[in-house]
This record gives structure tokens, C-alpha cells and sequence, in this order.
């Protein structure tokens, strides 16, 4: 279950949550626009479309979409550090949200899993740490407060996709 809370000057959201696969395919999924749109969104909410990108610093990425009343919605930004499979900061505008940049910085930490056998514990394989933080909602207490709740369900989308292969058109 991901962890979602706003920092206290609201100008930013740190999420995390444990996925059950390697970094590498946990980035994968996080960095490979096609499959972003697979799994972020939801039946009767957002979801994307169609998207572009050019994954190198500087490159460009942009997702079109379809929001909850049926309206289109157009979200951009630039890759600034892409270190697969660890590290991936970009920023984002939404046209949903407004006219101002954030940034969002995702950190992939890898770590084992145990089983408990009647021997003791035996590593099964390894898993992720991810967490993330997206800042630059300063002056924006509503989209604050908003994108706390959206990537509390993002993580969870995430990992859904990740573990078991569900995409947004299989949610409610």
C-alpha cells in the first residue's frame, strides 16, 4: 500500500511503496511512455491516450488524454537526470492544473525479499523501494492537496501494473 503526504509548507508530495519486481522493470514501466499509459489512470477518471518521448536529459515527453467528464487534456515536460534503473527527474505541466511547472523526481532503491522457511529467512529474489517526490506547488494549496490524494492512487497503480499486469481499463 503506497504512503502519500504533503510537506508542511505545501510545496511538495513524497509518496512511496514497495513493488515486488526489480528496479530495472520497475523503471521500465516508469520511463517507457507506453506502458506509463497502461497503468496511470482509471475507468471514469484520467488516462492517456497517446504519448511521445525522447528519454535523455533534455529530451521531451507529453501525454494527450481524456479526464473524467470526457474532456481532453495535455500534459508535457523535460527529462533533467535519467539514470536507469535508479533515478528518473523530470519536470510536468498539466493544462488540468495551470499555467507553472513542477518537478518530479523518482528514486528506485532496490531490496531483498525474504521468505520465512523453517530454516530461517531465505532471499526469494529483490524487490523496490520507490519513492518520489513532486515539488513546486508553492502558492497552489488546492493542486497540493489534489495530486497528495492522485499519487497515493498512482503508487498503487503502479504497483498493480508492475505485479500483476492490471491497466487502467481493468479499474473502476
Amino acid at each position: 500500500m503506497a504512503t502519500a503526504y504533503l510537506t508542511p509548507d505545501q510545496d511538495a508530495i513524497l509518496a512511496e511503496i514497495f513493488i515486488a519486481a526489480p528496479p530495472a522493470r520497475v523503471f521500465e514501466a516508469i520511463a517507457d511512455v507506453n506502458q506509463r499509459a497502461q497503468w496511470w489512470g482509471m475507468k471514469g477518471g484520467f488516462h492517456v491516450t497517446s504519448s511521445t518521448s525522447d528519454l535523455r536529459p533534455g529530451g521531451k515527453w507529453s501525454h494527450e488524454g481524456v479526464g473524467p467528464a470526457g474532456q481532453p487534456f495535455h500534459m508535457e515536460g523535460e527529462y533533467l537526470q535519467v539514470e536507469p534503473p535508479r533515478l528518473l527527474v523530470h519536470t510536468r505541466q498539466a493544462d488540468f492544473v495551470g499555467p507553472f511547472n513542477t518537478i518530479v523526481r523518482w528514486e528506485l532503491e532496490p531490496k531483498d525479499v525474504r521468505e520465512l522457511h523453517s530454516g530461517g529467512t531465505h532471499r526469494i529474489g529483490t524487490g523496490t523501494l520507490v519513492r518520489v517526490k513532486h515539488s513546486g506547488f508553492a502558492g497552489h494549496p488546492d493542486q497540493a492537496a489534489s495530486h497528495h490524494k492522485g499519487w497515493e492512487a498512482g503508487m498503487n497503480w503502479l504497483k498493480a501494473y508492475v505485479e500483476a499486469g492490471e491497466t487502467w481499463e481493468m479499474r473502476n
